[in-house]
């Protein structure tokens, strides 16, 4: 069974993973492609916390489960948005 200070601990994580990601996105959408690197690290960040979130939600009761859905789904649309951005 997963802690609810572990549970809490990982949502600020991917909550700071995806103030990054937003930043680079945003960033992205002016400068095209002079950030290259910083982005897909953003993806691949994005991408481990949603690989972490899958593990983690094994262990979950279902009120975590039901927190931890939410923020995978804001973790994927973040991934859908950069991979369409024409960057």
């Amino acid at each position: 069974m997963a802690t609810r200070q572990s549970v809490d601990e990982f949502l600020q994580h991917c909550e700071d993973v995806i103030r990054f990601a937003k930043e680079q996105y945003n960033e992205a959408q002016r400068q095209e492609h002079n950030n290259d690197i910083e982005y897909m690290n953003a993806q691949q960040m994005l991408e481990q916390a949603v690989n972490d979130l899958a593990h983690l939600a094994l262990s979950c009761n279902a009120q975590q489960r039901e927190q931890l859905h939410r923020m995978r789904l804001q973790l994927e649309q973040l991934q859908n948005d950069m991979i369409l951005l024409d960057h």
